[in-house]
């Protein structure tokens, strides 16, 4: 088991702990429901200092992200963030993870938490060209500060001017008196605010800070239970759940960062874009209960005569629209929304609308 540097916090804290990619983790404090509406009226602190991070560094780093991401890196401009993903051999995902462009000969890498060691195994595996890399995730914490009142909060502990950090944008300076700490408007939780990364030795300093800061906010410490509720709501693929080593990316919905430049001959690249133009026999959606219920991830999807037609990938609860949400996978004739399907829970057919996401529309 392994232990981020605010194990001992979230323990003193009294969150229900349990292990999570390797690392004990909080799943929650106060309830998934009260942490939920914490973050999307107010601000949360989520501790994703289990996420892995890799530099990219030297002459070769863009060649190398380019034969080996899904999205085109060198439109990047410095201080700029991009979501992709690693496409593996046989058209699935290795993993999805964002890009941050330091330099251009400088890049990282911070990818998820259960795919750490396999991320890091792919990428020295496809290094051909001999880019540095360098695995840092064993030095750096990371906090999500997350909600409408997150900058509010942040701003008080730096001079850097977060209003000047557009979206999937960052910037390096002081907070709370530790130096170079990345600052970076991105997050998984469609509420706004920002990731701070930081040395491991800074943790307690950077969490201190944050909740004297935050008093008057009403700052609460959020489980990873919430972070998969606010996630869900915004339709935002969970990998292990919603995409995988066998899942297409184009079926997935991740056709809008498979870019197929030139420079780029990342693997399984002609079968994917042979897929991004002839179409996919299934599609991710997304669905809101009609009937009382839920679904759940592996739960069978049918037409309303019962015929199988897919499986839910991840459900739950909306806490926003306390109503059933879901996504899955099912076949394309069923994809398009305002379509009725239904959700097999042990023997009943549920009804289930498909419906356009986000699920949340105020993100």
């Amino acid at each position: 088991m392994n232990y981020t540097p605010f194990n001992a916090i979230h323990k003193a804290l009294g969150a229900k702990m349990a292990p999570f990619a390797g690392f004990e983790m909080p799943i929650e404090y106060s309830g998934i429901l009260v942490e939920h509406k914490t973050v999307c009226e107010g601000v949360g602190v989520f501790d994703v200092s289990h996420m892995g991070e890799f530099k990219v560094c030297g002459s070769q780093a863009l060649a190398f992200l380019q034969n080996l991401v899904s999205n085109d890196v060198s439109q990047l401009a410095i201080g700029q963030v991009q979501y992709a993903y690693l496409p593996n051999e046989t058209g699935g995902v290795v993993d999805d993870l964002l890009v941050y462009k330091n330099s251009d000969t400088d890049y990282l890498l911070v990818v998820n938490a259960s795919n750490t060691d396999k991320d890091w195994a792919w990428c020295q595996a496809h290094n051909p060209m001999g880019a540095e890399l360098e695995n840092i995730s064993p030095q750096v914490a990371q906090l999500a500060v997350q909600g409408p009142k997150a900058i509010d909060v942040i701003q008080r502990l730096t001079a850097v001017k977060l209003a000047d950090i557009p979206y999937y944008h960052f910037a390096y300076g002081k907070l709370a008196g530790v130096d170079q700490v990345l600052i970076s408007n991105t997050g998984y939780t469609g509420a706004g605010g920002f990731e701070l990364y930081f040395p491991n030795e800074a943790a307690i300093t950077v969490w201190n800070a944050l909740f004297e800061a935050g008093a008057p906010e009403g700052i609460k410490p959020i489980g990873l239970g919430a972070r998969d509720t606010l996630r869900l709501e915004m339709g935002f693929c969970l990998y292990g759940n919603d995409i995988d080593d066998t899942t297409s990316p184009i079926e997935a919905g991740l056709a809008w960062v498979t870019k197929f430049t030139p420079d780029k001959q990342f693997p399984s690249r002609a079968l994917l874009e042979a897929q991004k133009a002839n179409g996919m026999p299934r599609k991710r959606i997304g669905l809101i209960m009609k009937d009382r219920g839920f679904a759940r991830h592996g739960y069978e999807l049918t037409d309303t005569e019962g015929n199988p037609i897919g499986e839910v990938t991840s459900g739950s609860i909306s806490p926003v629209l306390n109503v059933g949400i879901a996504m899955g996978y099912v076949k394309a004739a069923y994809a398009k929304p305002g379509t009725l399907i239904c959700v097999k829970v042990r023997d009943r057919l549920l009804s289930a609308e498909v419906v356009k996401m986000p699920f949340r529309k105020n993100a």
